[in-house]
């Protein structure tokens, strides 16, 4: 799946969708391991927290972006990338699902969702976004993701 829209904060919030009675994110947390990210275009640079620098198998929590996307499934590289460019050239949102290949052979499955913002001037702007990492095994792979 690979998405992408113009950014629209115009949109309204389904009625109660902020409502922190439902205690969503304690499933979320029980399904997957997410964490935000932030990328700046001036300087190239995407901050992962250190539990997605852990399962992309980055050492570093900063990273550029083809870095980052080196560890992904080899047949969706191309289009993540192209992703990230319509992304860094108009103000907009963006989704997409692939698989973090290790480097020892572990497979990971990732869910990416981000938006991107304040492209007024020639190399300014950012990005910021989420990745969701299920806690499940791909078949013959060993599981990377266990809860705490």
């Amino acid at each position: 799946m690979f998405k992408i829209a113009k950014a629209n904060a115009a949109v309204p919030l389904m009625t109660g969708s902020l409502n922190d009675n439902h205690q969503n994110h304690q499933m979320l947390a029980q399904l997957s391991v997410s964490e935000s990210w932030t990328g700046d275009f001036s300087s190239g640079l995407i901050r992962l927290g250190k539990w997605s620098a852990m399962l992309h198998g980055l050492s570093a929590e900063e990273c550029g972006l083809l870095n980052l996307i080196r560890c992904y499934d080899v047949k969706d590289r191309a289009r993540v990338l192209e992703l990230f460019e319509q992304a860094a050239t108009h103000c907009s949102s963006f989704c997409f699902s692939t698989t973090v290949i290790m480097p020892n052979g572990l497979r990971q499955p990732l869910f990416c969702m981000g938006e991107s913002s304040g492209l007024e001037e020639k190399y300014s702007g950012s990005m910021v976004g989420l990745f969701v990492f299920p806690r499940f095994k791909l078949e013959g792979a060993r599981q990377i993701t266990s809860r705490q």
